[in-house]
């Protein structure tokens, strides 16, 4: 299936400053895929070149196979909801959501209008707000009035810029699986721009992770998550452990670190055979609910890959989970989530309580050292 987007050796550059680097990425028709990093790594440059408000300094972008560099935002079949949602707030609702189709060159009736802004709050979940003024609205309510606006011309593409960044939590996560639902009723490709991991995993079909300019890594959710590329991907995505070392021994099946700490661990799955040599300088990469705490030595499961004692130092009670901060004289400080289930059976650990820690050996991921 051809791109709806698609990336071609992309750069964009602002005089000395380079916001963007050799793009490539293909976007399939009715994906939802997300831009995720920190400010300033590009992700919303790359967005607004394709929405034709910024252009390349080098490389190509296409929109359904057609070459749309210089090609106006005004004439490419893109909408945009905006952080800010910049709605018109001399307008009411009706009218703010018309105002797209009332700027086309074959203007709809005034009934065909009616009937499209009508359908279009439909599917917004807005009926009989028509008459509403912007003010009268909340946060949310505002939100879906953005992307009414946005859909009603039915663009081949909608991009989000940060659309849910000024809602409370609960009211974004609901948010959240409404434009999930709403992606999927319209079957139109939704490009959304975020700093946001938890929302980038929970709607995302891929993620574009980027960094400097450049994409580090494209995956979905679950590749990114359980075999991120290198130390940046795991700890963007997700919490993650680090632990610094080098390669003592490899071969096909496993891998020996030592860990600059001094202690060793063993018989490490190896991912990438052939591709690290003794005396690489590598970190091994362990998610925090993926270590095991025990009071008693003869709880922890077998194959383990290290086996340790902690002091707790802090604990964060998170609802389904509590984390917890320990301290290891060796490994130095890391977290732990522990399933409130096995805290319902088991009173949770006190902090200053000294615990047994210990993680599966196939579950340390051996990661490049840079980050």
């Amino acid at each position: 299936m051809a791109a709806v987007i698609s990336f071609q050796n992309v750069s964009k550059r602002y005089g000395d400053i380079t916001a963007a680097h050799n793009l490539n990425l293909d976007v399939a028709p009715g994906e939802f895929l997300s831009f995720l990093g920190p400010s300033g790594c590009g992700k919303t440059t790359s967005l607004r070149m394709i929405a034709g408000f910024e252009q390349p300094s080098e490389g190509e972008v296409f929109l359904e196979g057609e070459r749309v560099n210089n090609v106006p935002a005004y004439r490419r079949p893109v909408n945009m909801v905006f952080q800010h949602y910049s709605l018109f707030p001399h307008l009411n609702v009706m009218d703010n959501v018309a105002y797209g189709l009332r700027q086309l060159s074959s203007k709809p009736s005034a009934k065909e209008i009616d009937l499209r802004v009508s359908e279009t709050l439909e599917l917004v979940q807005l009926t009989g707000f028509n008459k509403r003024r912007i003010w009268e609205l909340s946060g949310g309510q505002q939100q879906r009035v953005a992307l009414a606006r946005a859909l009603i011309n039915k663009p081949k593409v909608l991009l989000l810029d940060e659309p849910l960044a000024a809602l409370d939590r609960k009211l974004r996560r609901e948010m959240q699986i409404e434009l999930q639902n709403l992606q999927r009723n319209v079957g139109i490709t939704f490009i959304l721009v975020t700093h946001d991991q938890e929302e980038a995993l929970s709607m995302s079909d891929r993620i574009c992770i980027m960094k400097d300019g450049e994409i580090v890594q494209i995956g979905n959710p679950l590749e990114l998550y359980d075999r991120p590329k290198n130390r940046y991907v795991a700890d963007f995505v997700g919490k993650s452990n680090f632990f610094e070392g080098a390669i003592g021994q490899s071969n096909k099946e496993s891998v020996d670190i030592n860990l600059d700490c001094g202690l060793s661990i063993e018989n490490i799955p190896n991912s990438k055979p052939g591709e690290q040599n003794v005396g690489d300088r590598v970190c091994i990469s362990v998610r925090p609910e993926q270590l095991v705490l025990a009071r008693d030595e003869n709880q922890l499961p077998g194959n383990i890959a290290l086996k340790s004692r902690a002091q707790v130092l802090n604990r964060i009670f998170l609802g389904e989970q509590t984390e917890y901060v320990l301290r290891n004289e060796q490994l130095g400080e890391f977290l732990a989530l522990s399933p409130r289930r096995n805290e319902l059976s088991e009173r949770p650990f006190e902090i200053n309580e000294t615990v047994f820690v210990a993680w599966n050996r196939d579950t340390a991921l051996i990661l490049d050292g840079a980050t």
